[in-house]
């Protein structure tokens, strides 16, 4: 078996660029990211819908969302399937069942998935910083 790395310093950068075009203010949430990930996926996921349901965070929420995409598209290549469905924030019943989606992976999958994220937000802290 090869080392794969999976560019989630390339992925990282491009988060974080992305970012900064499109709302400079947006890359506090960095730091934010990395701090969310001690409380799981399930928490990380849900922070774009509580970002979207206030004026004047979109960027934000953009932000938070591109980053699970980045996620569950570097999971994929990685054999996991991580769950992406497009939820809004005011129909509980498809936040219910993303939320339960994401409970139903196996433990094993979960923590590496959770692995994976810690270390993407290490990246995209380590960029903010140098774009800032």
């Amino acid at each position: 078996m090869a080392w794969r790395s999976y560019e989630l310093d390339r992925r990282a950068q491009k988060l974080v660029l992305d970012a900064k075009q499109r709302d400079p203010d947006s890359l506090n949430q960095a730091y934010k990211m990395r701090m969310t990930t001690a409380y799981g996926l399930e928490r990380f996921w849900g922070e774009h819908l509580r970002l979207q349901g206030h004026h004047g965070t979109q960027a934000k929420a953009t932000f938070w969302r591109e980053t699970w995409t980045a996620l569950v598209e570097i999971m994929r290549q990685a054999g996991i399937t991580v769950p992406n469905d497009q939820v809004q924030p005011n129909n509980t019943t498809s936040i219910r069942n993303m939320a339960q989606r994401l409970w139903s992976l196996s433990l094993d999958d979960q923590r590496v998935t959770l692995a994976v994220l810690t270390q993407l937000c290490d990246a995209i802290v380590w960029w903010t910083q140098r774009y800032k």
